[in-house]
């Protein structure tokens, strides 16, 4: 739950500065019959969530909005696809994330899975912290393995 007096969410140490919005996936706080809400890294975190799992055209609103993998899901895994999809990941984050710095994007293949785990480390950009976050971009999803 949301702290008006420290600007945190409830056992966490935030910045406020950073903005703060809806949780995600978005929950109701039933006490106070309000939406939760989350602020600093942990906002920026949902954030940048919320960009790699939404496809562009999704948001009728905001139809350029996303990261789209899905035409490249089934290609071999090889150096030049490698820079494709960083390339789309790092315009997608400079777009849509201002409040970040990626530095790095590191590809974990677990074949047997059918899970390509995409490593985002990046810098905030109002505190100069790095942090990271593991998107799991499933290549055999809906299927019976």
């Amino acid at each position: 739950m949301w702290n008006e007096e420290t600007g945190t969410q409830a056992g966490e140490l935030t910045y406020p500065f950073l903005g703060r919005g809806w949780s995600f996936p978005p929950e109701f706080d039933k006490i106070n019959r309000g939406l939760e809400l989350t602020a600093g890294a942990l906002d920026i975190e949902n954030s940048l969530r919320l960009l790699m799992g939404t496809h562009p055209g999704e948001r009728k609103m905001f139809p350029e909005y996303g990261v789209d993998l899905t035409d490249l899901m089934f290609e071999s895994l090889t150096l030049g696809l490698q820079t494709r999809i960083k390339d789309i990941i790092e315009r997608a984050v400079l777009r849509f994330e201002p409040r970040v710095l990626l530095d790095e994007v590191i590809f974990e293949l677990k074949s047997w899975e059918g899970i390509l785990y995409l490593h985002l480390y990046y810098t905030i950009r109002a505190t100069n912290s790095r942090t990271n976050l593991v998107f799991p971009y499933y290549l055999l999803e809906a299927t019976d393995i």
